[in-house]
């Protein structure tokens, strides 16, 4: 009987331990509040196949320079927009800047731009924020 519930509340512990990496790797909840609480950063944890081609990157970027002077003015010389390429031939955005003000304005500013709230993309390109 003893050795039974052993058993039993051992597997159980198991399915427990590999839901939540199942979980965590389908929603990366515990690296997202790691990175925003305690890094005050946001990643998309995309896969190299769903970035977009850096060409598509850079159209986009010229198109939209009005809003990325904005992003920029937030903290002249702290605040930064970069083409990131984390794969060969794909790329994404890194915005980076110095505080948590700085986050919160740029948000805002891609929030009102793209009319989306600030975890979506920027005009359809996925970006990463960096606090530096």
């Amino acid at each position: 009987m003893r050795r039974t519930l052993i058993v039993v509340l051992l597997s159980a512990i198991v399915l427990l331990c590999l839901g939540a990496l199942l979980l965590e790797t389908q929603t990366h909840l515990v690296r997202r509040a790691i990175d925003d609480l305690v890094y005050d950063n946001r990643n998309h944890y995309l896969l190299c196949e769903k970035l977009p081609d850096e060409g598509e990157v850079r159209r986009v970027l010229a198109e939209q320079q009005d809003t990325l002077r904005l992003i920029e003015q937030v903290n002249p010389g702290l605040v930064g927009i970069d083409v990131g390429a984390p794969c060969p031939g794909k790329a994404d955005l890194l915005i980076w800047y110095a505080s948590h003000q700085d986050r919160l304005a740029i948000e805002s500013i891609l929030a009102a731009a793209t009319g989306a709230s600030a975890g979506d993309t920027f005009f359809g390109i996925p970006y990463r924020m960096q606090n530096r």
